[in-house]
């Protein structure tokens, strides 16, 4: 027996140092993660109150460093909409561990949320060092170049965001490039590619439907800048079966109209397009000018009026709206009018010569004066950075003009050439008469205003190209 407790004794501690270690290894373990269950149990239901709990009282145990908990706050606080709060969470989780390329990337993108695009595109870089295969950051390093406006760089990161894994936003994403660069067979060969790889994606079928009426759209814009009218109008009746309702589609087939002399109908097609577009300024500038060549001033007035209120800095509106009040025989607003057509405008000479002409008429010769030498200024500056040709009915009446203003017939314009097609696209305007002064005035009223695909801006009011904005502005 005394051996056998002797054994016993010699073999019970050695049990116990066996078991100890273990016990109080598994004591001494810090345990940062225990609530980290619960915490992502309360986050995918949507209980974000409890969870928001459960995360104070974890980061309260583990002195703020337990990485899940700050994690899953900061998504919390992004869908709260408190973006830079998220932000310093993030980046508090990037500091606690560096080497996650996770971590970088929801730093990436609270910083693209808070718009700076420059330092989320750093951060994204870097997160790629440690992750060169994630498509995630490739995608999301191309959306910020877009944002930077640094298209080919943009590109190459969706192109290999598509390499590594396509993704229907990724080619959402692509073809937006190539439509922000005004190329449009490109965008529509990336949405083919994107709906081969995606038939069932609606987005996808209905955007590439309608760059293909775009593109029907910009070929029969083209026609009618060229003067083709009726082989536009036959192209916009492919686009009128497909899109009944398109503003600048009715905008087009009046100005068509307009330009093959239809008044009635113009007037009609643009009324239906300001119907669909009531804030389309271009709309209303085509109705004016409609109605100036039908020499119906007031309604000319009224949609002039108020393509000013939505367009108030282009300076052809004013001019054509002083025409509209010299025929009204409201000439001191005319004045104020063409003085501010004049105050905005940088290059258009017309709109100096029209004013020239008014102030003439009334007997002021030597404000008119001023206003023939600043439309010879203009001139002389569109020819020396173009070979632009002016309308005939343009040189005739400045010609008329500086003659009675005794400084010569001897214009610096050239005559144009004959081809109408060739006049149609110079700084001319529209044959409407519209004065019965002695001179004849405001002859050259403006262009009309075309709707091209993808509504194309128009060159700065400083003045570059504006003198080829006027005869078909195609929204």
């Amino acid at each position: 027996m005394a051996e056998e407790r002797t054994v016993m004794r010699t073999q019970l501690p050695t049990s116990a140092e066996s078991q100890n270690p273990q016990l109080k290894k598994a004591l001494e373990f810090p345990i940062l993660e225990k609530q980290n269950w619960l915490i992502h149990l309360h986050y995918i239901h949507k209980d974000y109150e409890a969870c928001k709990a459960v995360i104070k009282e974890q980061l309260r145990e583990t002195q703020g460093l337990c990485e899940y908990a700050l994690y899953v706050q900061a998504l919390i606080f992004r869908l709260e909409g408190n973006i830079q709060d998220s932000l310093e969470l993030f980046q508090t989780c990037a500091v606690l561990s560096p080497q996650c390329a996770d971590n970088l990337k929801q730093v990436a993108r609270s910083l693209f949320l808070l718009g700076k695009h420059k330092a989320a595109t750093e951060v994204y870089n870097e997160a790629a060092k440690l992750n060169q295969k994630d498509w995630e950051i490739c995608h999301n390093l191309g959306v910020c170049y877009i944002y930077l406006k640094q298209f080919n760089k943009a590109r190459d990161q969706l192109h290999h965001a598509l390499h590594l894994n396509r993704h229907d936003l990724t080619y959402i994403m692509l073809g937006k490039i190539h439509l922000l660069e005004g190329n449009l067979d490109k965008a529509v060969e990336i949405y083919k590619k994107a709906v081969e790889f995606s038939p069932e994606n609606t987005e996808l079928l209905t955007t590439l439907g309608l760059l293909y009426l775009q593109a029907i759209l910009a070929a029969g814009s083209m026609m009618q800048t060229h003067g083709d009218f009726d082989v536009a109008l036959t192209k916009y009746r492919i686009v009128a079966c497909a899109v009944p309702e398109s503003p600048p589609l009715w905008n087009n087939i009046g100005m068509c109209f307009f330009g093959k002399k239809k008044y009635v109908a113009a007037i009609s097609c643009l009324k239906r397009a300001n119907y669909l577009a009531p804030f389309d300024w271009k709309i209303l500038y085509n109705l004016g000018l409609v109605h100036l060549t039908m020499q119906q001033y007031a309604s000319a007035f009224h949609f002039l009026s108020a393509a000013i209120n939505f367009q108030p800095k282009m300076a052809e509106l004013y001019m054509l709206l002083a025409v509209a009040l010299t025929n009204l025989e409201d000439t001191e607003n005319a004045k104020r009018v063409y003085a501010e057509a004049v105050h905005l405008d940088k290059c258009n000479p017309l709109v100096n010569l029209n004013y020239a002409v008014l102030l003439y008429n009334q007997g002021q010769k030597r404000d008119a004066l001023a206003q023939y030498q600043e439309m010879e200024k203009k001139v002389n500056l569109l020819k020396e950075s173009s070979s632009l040709e002016f309308d005939s009915e343009m040189v005739e009446v400045a010609q008329k003009l500086g003659a009675a203003l005794h400084v010569g017939e001897a214009l610096v314009w050239t005559k144009p050439a004959k081809d109408p097609k060739s006049q149609h696209r110079t700084t001319s305007a529209s044959k409407a008469a519209c004065f019965q002064q002695p001179l004849g005035s405001n002859q050259a009223l403006g262009q009309a205003m075309s709707s091209a695909a993808a509504y194309r801006k128009l060159p700065s009011e400083r003045g570059e190209g504006r003198e080829k904005e006027e005869r078909n502005i195609n929204v």
